[in-house]
């Protein structure tokens, strides 16, 4: 029976978690309550702890403190999608009690659940109970009420399992639109599925399959996408370029690698290639004499060029300096007309997501950090990445992010109209938000299963006209089903926009803009390219 873990199990506890999580991805997934094809929740949370197992591998540290470290910031870093950034902010608290400790026990163990599932509270403006804050809540009472009949944590672990998952069947009884849907919370299915494999790991078991860990992302070239921060930060100073030629008769190939060796240990960015007639010879160094004394050892220098690298950093910090803007934009898109689009209205920087790929707040850092501007305007453009694009902004230095709570696509667009770079960070803010309320807005998608909801039959394949909350429309023509959509949608706005994506023709998108016309000849009908996946259109209302 073990009453403390150490740093090797706590790390297993992760491993299992990844492991299990991933391999019942599409079971989580199908719980998504809307039929639309995102099903993205399975996916998010894998993801997320996937990003804090990669830390945690990384870790050369067997201690808890620093395990604990790492699977917080791994996290936070890989956080994605609402139920992402809520199992990223469980063990963010979590690890916040469990890195003070040497090896853990029950008590600790329970007050590592009870702070996960505080901070995941907090990190919510309008916690929703049905959802997985309710279950990691219940998990984390049974916790703090048995961890004195329960010292060991084989007996702990399975009391708390059986607590959760009665929460987990709790849920629909306190979220309507669960009960509707006949399924149980999909966020609290994958935090289960967590503690069944830490609960593994606890026992000594290994769970089978490999997790593949997110991949680093290729630097892209161009000082617009340079970490400019960072350009002072050179170890080497002096670009050493230089050609042997002639070599001598007695140099041979054995002498040229050990010159390739030689600069190696004074420099880096080493580069020796070529043979007895010719080598070329890249390196930076702080010593370029050592480097052109060693090489005429080999023959003879042509074409020399010593370029000082930190001037050059200097003069490129003093043009990102000369060059930065008070404020920024930021955006998420899907489909390349999509993005264009926000181009054209001067968004500075423009990430893939959406629906069925949430950008993680790494992702959403990542690009902001690239803006040269001191506040930048993030727009999600969806529900489900609002709360990566808040926790985004504990990632970011010397800059401020502002989260434009933009819930799809035409939001972004109305948002991005309003800005005017003449007017104050606050102020724009207010006009951009004052704008989201200013248009309506309607998607078209397909029903991927069959379910009955907001008193539609759905069957798989059934095209369905949405607003943000609900069914309006339903029917096995994507135009009928957006003729009926803009119909319950309008009132009496005058301009129609019609975004069509990848699935849909331009003839199709140009006919249907003429029936729609027809059908309301005093407002302005446009219809433009969106390329976006899953949704036929997107509607916008003004």
């Amino acid at each position: 029976m073990k009453k403390t873990l150490n740093g090797s199990v706590f790390k297993q506890m992760i491993l299992n978690a990844a492991k299990i999580l991933e391999l019942n991805r599409p079971v989580v997934d199908a719980l998504n309550v809307f039929p639309v094809p995102d099903g993205d929740t399975g996916t998010n949370m894998s993801l997320t702890l996937q990003s804090a197992l990669k830390e945690a591998l990384a870790c050369q540290s067997g201690k808890i403190v620093d395990l604990a470290e790492a699977v917080s910031k791994g996290a936070l870093r890989g956080a994605r999608g609402n139920s992402g950034v809520i199992l990223s902010q469980i063990l963010r608290g979590m690890c916040n009690v469990l890195k003070a400790e040497e090896e853990i026990d029950v008590k600790t163990f329970a007050n590592a659940l009870k702070s996960g599932a505080e901070v995941a509270y907090g990190a919510v403006s309008k916690p929703k109970e049905g959802t997985i804050l309710t279950v990691i809540r219940m998990i984390a009472e049974t916790a703090q009420s048995i961890r004195r009949k329960c010292p060991d944590f084989e007996t702990f672990f399975k009391e708390i399992i059986e607590a959760g998952d009665a929460a987990l069947e709790l849920t629909p009884t306190l979220l309507p639109v669960l009960k509707k849907a006949g399924v149980v919370d999909a966020g609290g299915k994958g935090l289960m599925l967590v503690l069944e494999g830490m609960h593994k790991a606890v026992l000594g078991e290994a769970i089978s399959g490999d997790v593949v860990l997110p991949a680093e992302k290729t630097a892209e070239a161009g000082l617009e996408h340079a970490d400019i921060t960072n350009l002072a930060d050179i170890e080497f100073a002096y670009c050493t370029e230089f050609f042997v030629i002639n070599l001598k008769k007695k140099t041979t190939l054995a002498d040229i690698e050990r010159f390739k060796e030689y600069l190696m240990t004074i420099g880096d960015s080493v580069i020796v290639i070529g043979d007895l007639e010719f080598v070329k010879v890249h390196v930076h160094t702080n010593r370029p004499g050592n480097a052109l004394t060693k090489a005429l050892e080999l023959g003879e220098l042509d074409k020399l060029k010593i370029e000082n690298m930190l001037e050059q950093n200097r003069a490129l910090l003093r043009k990102y300096e000369e060059e930065k803007k008070e404020m920024g934009m930021m955006s998420v898109s899907a489909g390349d007309g999509i993005t264009g689009i926000f181009k054209d209205l001067s968004v500075d920087a423009v990430i893939e997501g959406g629906q069925s790929m949430n950008p993680s707040a790494s992702d959403i850092a990542d690009a902001v950090q690239k803006i040269n501007a001191e506040n930048v305007f993030v727009f999600p453009n969806n529900k489900n990445i609002i709360l990566a694009a808040e926790q985004a902004k504990s990632l970011v230095e010397n800059k401020t992010i502002h989260v434009i709570p933009t819930r799809n696509i035409p939001q972004g667009f109305a948002a991005a109209l309003a800005f005017n770079p003449e007017l104050s960070v606050d102020e724009n803010k207010a006009n951009m938000i004052h704008a989201l309320d200013a248009v309506t807005v309607g998607q078209v998608t397909y029903a991927v299963r069959n379910t009955k909801l907001y008193g539609f039959d759905l069957s798989v394949g059934d095209i369905m006209g949405l607003d943000n909350k609900k069914i309006l429309a339903t029917g096995k023509s994507v135009s009928d089903v957006t003729i009926e959509l803009i119909e319950k949608l309008r009132s009496d706005e005058e301009i129609i926009t019609l975004y069509y994506g990848q699935d849909v023709s331009e003839e199709d998108a140009n006919a249907l803009k003429d029936r729609i016309q027809e059908k309301y000849p005093d407002c302005d009908v446009e219809i433009h390219y969106g390329g976006q996946p899953i949704y036929y259109y997107y509607i916008a209302l003004e």
